[in-house]
């Protein structure tokens, strides 16, 4: 298993920032070799090459690695940690602490990175998957707010529990958001009544919205999530273009209608040059409850066949599943009911996708990020 996981060769390396060499030990040197030659779908140039900095401390009690790194990877840092201390005699645990940073440049205070959640059509579940993909990343050590873009049809008050509370001001021209077990939100739904019918044309709900953006007094956060409206109007257009967006994430389901509404999306956010970071699949298969079958209801592969088509990721599959309707009615999610369910763990998977896929191909930190050569002749 060790020798499967780790099998590229490379000189040890010593600790990174302090600029001294120090003698390491025979456990360190295969640490630091186990770090290096690691890969996965989410390191693709090892860790080494993406982390920032990293401490190797040794003890009797075990072996403590420290990690400075770009985007959210506890989930599976916290696996190679478990594989790590199966093959010593100590257990071996891996701190990691992130630094994310913004990866296009705007005016906009506290915020590093926003990004939009988006679908072709409504539906799909699309308020549903921000909410808890804005949990995952906070699960996974980001500090995250969410933004309610769906001037028309705000569902984040309901699915936060924060219905029917109003969000207050400090000097009184600053909104507060709302804080949702740590997750800071704001929402049209928040200053308007439930049973009040929003009527605007679209320059006024692309207004309303700048003004949720712009006059709420973020704290310091590494991703704001933004959950669209649905659709591919003028609106969405009109968002996205004011927006300093870092990057998109389109919903579908493998419904023939929705992967047609779906691959609109993508065309939009091409249109407006707002990279998209990948589609997530929802309501992908339904898992029998007594005897664990998958049943593809809405059809399958769909969202794997315009991924390719269109050379985008698919970030993950999310299962259709009586808990995410439950849970959404109620305003919790399963990130914060019971972090360690399968359920958790997938939206936490897809969530370490999405930043890493953001910090991938855009961040200029990225070994992957293009560089631009100048030759003079």
């Amino acid at each position: 298993m060790f020798k499967q996981l780790f099998s590229r060769k490379k000189q040890p390396q010593v600790d990174k920032g302090n600029g001294e060499k120090t003698e390491l030990s025979a456990n360190q040197n295969i640490i630091i070799e186990s770090l290096d030659n690691y890969r996965s779908d989410l390191f693709v140039d090892s860790i080494l090459t993406i982390c920032l900095n990293y401490q190797i401390n040794e003890s009797k009690s075990g072996i403590i690695i420290d990690l400075l790194m770009p985007f959210p990877c506890v989930g599976e840092l916290s696996v190679l940690a478990n594989t790590l201390s199966s093959n010593f005699d100590c257990e071996v645990t891996i701190n990691v602490e992130l630094s994310i940073t913004p990866v296009r440049q705007h005016e906009l205070k506290n915020i590093s990175n926003i990004i939009a959640i988006a679908s072709g059509k409504g539906g799909v579940g699309k308020s549903t998957t921000a909410v808890n993909l804005a949990y995952a990343l906070m699960a996974e050590g980001a500090s995250v707010g969410i933004l309610d873009a769906d001037i028309y049809g705000p569902s984040i008050p309901m699915l936060l529990g924060l219905k029917n509370i109003k969000p207050t001001s400090a000097d009184g021209k600053l909104l507060t958001p709302l804080n949702a077990q740590g997750l800071h939100a704001m929402s049209i739904g928040f200053l308007v009544a439930e049973d009040d019918a929003t009527v605007w044309r679209g320059p006024m709900a692309s207004s309303a919205f700048n003004q949720l953006l712009n006059e709420t007094a973020w704290p310091q956060l590494d991703y704001l999530i933004v959950d669209m409206p649905p659709g591919t109007g003028d609106i969405q257009l009109t968002l996205a273009q004011k927006v300093p967006v870092a990057g998109a994430v389109v919903i579908t389901t493998p419904q023939d209608l929705a992967l047609a509404d779906a691959v609109k999306g993508i065309a939009m956010f091409e249109k407006v040059k707002v990279p998209v970071l990948g589609v997530i699949e929802n309501m992908s298969y339904h898992q029998c409850e007594n005897c664990g079958h998958k049943s593809a209801l809405f059809g399958q592969g769909g969202g794997e066949h315009i991924t390719k088509k269109y050379n985008t990721p698919l970030l993950g599959q999310l299962p259709l599943t009586i808990t995410i309707r439950e849970d959404a009615d109620l305003g919790k999610s399963c990130l914060v009911e019971n972090s360690t369910s399968d359920l958790a763990q997938v939206y936490r998977k897809i969530a370490r996708n999405i930043g890493a896929e953001l910090y991938n191909k855009l961040d200029a930190r990225s070994p992957q990020t293009a560089e631009i050569a100048i030759k003079v002749l």
